[in-house]
């Protein structure tokens, strides 16, 4: 109650940033041919098809979960965001082949700290979009996200922004 007051005069909520885990082009989530993921029901965010091999922390975080197949990982960033970053369309079918993973459930990890490397041409020739959906799980806790989409970004360059 006290925080739709503040919005009706005028008060923003805190910004928070997140950084580019991967390089690559951002694209919207919608254009990710996926449904679970384009239709926004796991999350809000925005996707990047990879120039790279590896993915970073974006930020201070916890690492939350990694994916037994090595193809995805959730992290809490002290910024209070839930983010999951998720390389490739049913990667987890690989079973692991082609990722390396540098992190464990309950590491806590410094922005830029590698978390998962990847062989995108090993990926790509067994036949998968390697397009990366990175989501903001917890984007009911905003009323605003918004991503660089059309931009192509390093590892930890503006992504996008989330306002309470």
């Amino acid at each position: 109650m006290f925080k739709s007051v503040l919005k009706t005069l005028g008060f923003r909520g805190h910004s928070s940033v997140l950084l580019s885990p991967l390089a690559g082009k951002v694209i919207p989530l919608s254009d990710v041919h996926d449904p679970m993921f384009s239709s926004g029901s796991l999350g809000e965010g925005v996707a990047i098809e990879p120039t790279g091999g590896k993915v970073v922390a974006p930020s201070d975080s916890k690492v939350k979960a990694i994916f037994p197949s090595g193809h995805a990982v959730a992290l809490h960033t002290n910024e209070g965001l839930d983010v999951l970053v998720h390389i490739g369309l049913d990667t987890e079918k690989l079973e692991g082949r082609h990722f390396t993973v540098h992190a464990a459930v309950g590491d806590s990890v410094k922005r830029g700290d590698v978390l998962i490397e990847f062989d995108r041409d090993a990926i790509k020739r067994e036949g998968y979009d390697l397009t990366a959906p990175i989501l903001i799980c917890n984007s009911a806790e905003y009323s605003y996200i918004k991503g660089e989409v059309g931009d192509t970004v390093g590892e930890l360059e503006k992504l996008l922004t989330a306002r309470e």
